[in-house]
């Protein structure tokens, strides 16, 4: 399954490219050229909306561990 998700990149005046997508607060990135900066920020959503799908999953008041001392 393929999504699109639009990006906004940035060419830095003091060279390479910043990116980030506005929907997801921290998908934020960079690379040297275009390619690297794109690709960089796939991966920064991917990790994003997986931390977000476990979470879900698992919300924090759920997953605790109890730790016993005997």
């Amino acid at each position: 399954m393929s999504r699109e998700f639009n990006v906004i990149l940035r060419k830095e005046p003091d060279g390479g490219y910043s990116v980030h997508y506005v929907e997801l607060p921290g998908a934020i990135s960079q690379g040297e050229t275009e390619e690297e900066a794109l690709a960089n920020i796939r991966e920064v959503i991917l990790l994003v909306l997986e931390e977000v799908e476990r979470r879900a999953l698992c919300p924090p008041e759920n997953c605790r561990k109890e730790v016993v001392v005997i």
